[in-house]
């Protein structure tokens, strides 16, 4: 019974990995970009050595710094202003624990802008060559998936949250952060 598990774990996420390399093979070749990261902003956005800041698709974490954000964030839960804080420094450090220093491939979405509003990279991240960085932090649950514009992963995103938020992963286990997401749909 255990080797039985064991492969049907090995099945799935080699069957993981292929479906994330089949995203970057079916890529045009003049969209993908590569770049080094030489600082995380917060969870769910990061400096380039470069210089270009990329806000990765499909995914939003709480604030950790003082701004417009984090006062919505405030307003749209039952959380105090220390508390959201805190859970942005951790969905920061999770970020930096994995990204901060690595190659990763960047990909932009067919249905979305090239950058935001504050001319930062909207982009699909891949590190370690295969795995897919935005859906990841969303399973780990140091994100949510951010559903107010369309993106081609939105569904894979909202369930990998689902899947965090049931088994109390990252920001879940730690408080109730339900009341939290924003952008409930």
């Amino acid at each position: 019974m255990l080797k039985i598990g064991i492969l049907v774990c090995l099945f799935l996420c080699l069957s993981f990995n292929i479906n994330q390399s089949t995203v970057i093979r079916d890529t045009p070749s003049d969209s993908i970009e590569y770049g080094i990261v030489k600082r995380i902003i917060d969870g769910d956005t990061f400096e380039l050595e470069n210089g270009e800041r990329v806000r990765l698709i499909g995914i939003d974490t709480p604030e950790k710094y003082d701004s417009d954000k984090l006062n919505k964030d405030i307003e749209m839960s039952s959380k105090d202003r220390e508390t959201i804080v805190q859970l942005g420094l951790m969905a920061s450090d999770y970020a930096d624990s994995i990204l901060s220093g690595k190659e990763v491939i960047l990909i932009p979405d067919s249905t979305n802008s090239n950058r935001d509003r504050y001319k930062r990279l909207l982009r699909y991240v891949y590190y370690n060559d295969t795995i897919f960085f935005n859906l990841q932090i969303i399973k780990d649950g140091f994100a949510y998936a951010y559903t107010k514009y369309p993106f081609v992963y939105m569904e894979e995103f909202r369930q990998a949250e689902r899947d965090a938020r049931e088994n109390r992963k990252g920001l879940w286990g730690n408080v109730d952060f339900d009341e939290l997401k924003p952008n409930k749909k």
